[in-house]
C-alpha cells in the first residue's frame, strides 16, 4: 500500500510539475491589463509619430488594453533609448524607430545604446525618401539638379532634416558621392523645419519621407525629382526613381519598426508580433500606408534584427566614405 501511495504520490508531482510549465509560457504571453507604452524618439506631428499612432490603435484592440503613444524627443534618441532600456522586460514599453533611429548610432561618438541589444518585434511599414528641390529652381530631373551643381559648385544647398548623421544628411551624402558634385549640407533639428525653408526658398532641395512630400509634390509646392527606391511609388507614378535617373545602384529607405525592452520574454514578443501583423493587414491601415508612399511590413523578429544589423553596416560605410566624424 505504502508503495503505491509512493507511485502515486510521485505521478501527482510529475503532474504538477508538468502543468507549471505548460502554464509558464501562457503566464509571459499575459500582458494583464497594464496600459502599453509606444515611446517615440521624436515630437508630435512627424511621420514616426504618426505611424506609431496608427499602429496603437490597432494594437489596442486586438490585445485589448490601451497602447499610449509617449513622445520623449532628444538628441541622437537617446531620451527614447533611456526610457525603453531602463523599463522592465514585460513588453510594457515598446519604441516605435525609423531609419533615423538606427543611423543615428554611429553618428555619435561612443553612442551608448545599440540598437541591436534591443528586442526586435516587427517592421511596421516602408518606403523610399523623396528629392525634392523648391520651386523656383525649375528642376524636372535628377540631371538637371546635377548639372547644376556641377555648374555652380559649392551653391547647391540641401536641408538636412534631423542634422548631421541623420538618414536624410546621409541620403544628401550618397547623392554627392555617386553625383561629383558639391553640396552644402544645411543642417535642422527636424525635417519640417527644412521643408519650411525649401517652401520659402532659402534652400535648395532636401531629401525628406515620402509620406511628407506626396501633397507638396501634388500641389507643386516643391518639385519631386526621384524617389530613392528600386521601383517607382504608386503614391506619384510620375516620380522617376534614382536608378532610372543614372545613379545606378542608388537606394535609400525610411522604415519604421517596434522593438522591446532587452530580455522581453520571446511569447510576449509573440503576442506582440502577431498585433502588429494584425495592424498592418487591417484595410484602412493599409489605404494610409498607400496614400503615404509607404507599404506594410510585417516580418518575423528575426528578418527585422538581420535588417537593422545591414542597415547600420551600410550607413556606417556611408558616414565614413563621406569623411562625417561622429559628434
Amino acid at each position: 500500500m505504502k508503495k503505491i501511495i509512493k507511485i502515486a504520490g510521485e505521478a501527482f508531482a510529475a503532474l504538477i510539475a508538468a502543468s507549471l510549465v505548460a502554464a509558464a509560457p501562457l503566464q509571459a504571453q499575459d500582458l494583464g491589463r497594464q496600459p502599453i507604452r509606444m515611446i517615440v524618439g521624436v515630437v508630435a506631428g512627424g511621420a514616426t509619430d504618426v505611424t506609431a499612432r496608427i499602429i496603437a490603435q490597432k494594437m489596442s484592440e486586438s490585445l485589448g488594453i490601451p497602447v499610449l503613444v509617449e513622445d520623449r524627443p532628444g538628441a541622437f534618441f537617446e531620451a527614447a533609448y533611456r526610457a525603453v532600456t531602463r523599463a522592465a522586460p514585460d513588453g510594457h514599453t515598446l519604441f516605435m524607430i525609423s531609419a533615423s533611429t538606427t543611423v543615428a548610432q554611429p553618428a555619435r561618438k561612443n553612442f551608448p545604446y545599440d540598437i541591436r541589444k534591443l528586442a526586435p518585434i516587427s517592421e511596421v511599414s516602408k518606403g523610399p525618401f523623396i528629392l525634392i528641390s523648391r520651386k523656383g529652381l525649375h528642376f524636372k530631373t535628377v540631371n538637371d539638379l546635377i548639372a547644376y551643381g556641377k555648374a555652380n559648385p559649392g551653391k547647391l544647398s540641401f536641408g538636412s532634416g534631423g542634422g548631421a548623421g541623420s538618414s536624410l544628411s546621409l541620403a544628401t551624402q550618397l547623392l554627392r558621392l555617386r553625383a561629383g558634385i558639391q553640396i552644402v549640407d544645411v543642417p535642422y533639428k527636424g525635417a519640417a523645419e527644412a521643408l519650411t525653408d525649401v517652401l520659402g526658398e532659402h534652400i535648395d532641395a532636401m531629401f525628406d519621407a515620402l509620406p511628407v512630400e506626396v501633397p507638396q509634390v501634388k500641389a507643386g509646392a516643391v518639385s519631386g525629382l526621384a524617389v530613392t527606391s528600386a521601383q517607382r511609388s504608386p503614391a506619384l507614378p510620375q516620380v522617376p526613381n534614382m536608378i532610372e535617373s543614372g545613379l545606378k545602384g542608388f537606394e535609400a529607405y525610411n522604415y519604421f519598426g517596434l522593438l522591446a525592452t532587452p530580455g522581453t520574454p520571446r511569447p510576449i514578443i509573440d503576442k506582440l508580433h502577431d498585433a502588429v501583423v494584425k495592424a498592418v493587414a487591417s484595410p484602412d491601415v493599409v489605404s494610409e500606408f498607400e496614400k503615404q508612399g509607404m507599404a506594410p511590413a510585417s516580418g518575423t523578429p528575426e528578418e527585422f534584427a538581420k535588417m537593422l544589423a545591414e542597415d547600420l553596416e551600410r550607413w556606417t560605410k556611408v558616414m565614413k566614405d563621406a569623411g562625417i566624424q561622429p559628434q
